[in-house]
């Protein structure tokens, strides 16, 4: 689904990424793992073009995407939530949907049901802006807004962060059903440990600019956790 190979970035004159490569099975949950400062996000924004890629080339469905725009990218198949959630305080919750059908490939005018069916609490509050919407609320948003592209990769940074846990145990179910049921193929940027365990097939170990680990979640060893994840 997605193949990235030697990706190199800078910031200025500091080397962040070095060398990374990363291959996405179709139909899997790959979560990428690391502390704070790694490069997981930089990473993500090369994936979706945010950062130009100094260095490497990006494959997304054997395309080579390297220098294609982020628009063009969000148009292929490809839906983000970025860390932070980054939602649209003043517009209201369906007008922050509608904003994802912009980059929608059929180019239709109308959110999914999907996005409904899994985030009922966005179809109650449709016509609430979505500052007065909670953190919770907000990163289900920042999701349906993704998902209303009908996506075939799902890109999501951090989306625990901040998250009261019912919530996060909701956003791991719904990352379940997209993954399992739908066959959505998705890169989870988390540090989570138990939130990681519940949703993740593969997981990608960044340290430092560098991968360090990468394999079936089962081969996240005591070690390597306790190494490059705990604080």
């Amino acid at each position: 689904m997605l193949k990235l190979s030697n990706i190199n970035q800078f910031y200025g004159q500091t080397h962040i990424l070095w060398d990374i490569d990363l291959s996405l099975a179709k139909g899997k949950c790959t979560c990428l793992m690391g502390r704070n400062g790694v490069g997981k996000t930089t990473l993500v924004q090369s994936i979706m073009g945010n950062l130009k890629i100094k260095k490497g080339t990006i494959q997304f469905k054997d395309t080579d995407i390297t220098h294609k725009s982020i628009e063009t990218r969000a148009y292929m198949g490809i839906g983000y939530v970025p860390q932070g959630r980054q939602i649209f305080s003043q517009l209201t919750v369906e007008e922050n949907l509608r904003v994802g059908l912009a980059a929608k490939r059929s180019r239709a005018a109308k959110i999914p049901d999907l996005v409904y069916s899994l985030f009922p609490v966005l179809k109650e509050m449709r016509n609430r802006r979505g500052g007065d919407l909670s953190g919770g609320q907000q990163q289900q948003l920042a999701i349906g807004r993704a998902l209303v592209i009908e996506p075939s990769l799902l890109i999501l940074d951090e989306p625990t962060e901040g998250i009261q846990p019912n919530i996060v145990h909701e956003i791991g179910s719904i990352i379940n059903r997209l993954n399992h049921e739908l066959g959505l193929t998705v890169l989870l940027v988390e540090q989570k440990l138990p939130f990681i365990q519940m949703v993740a097939d593969d997981f990608y170990l960044l340290d430092r600019g560098r991968n360090i680990a990468n394999g079936c979640l089962a081969q996240l060893t005591p070690n390597l956790i306790k190494n490059y994840l705990t604080v």
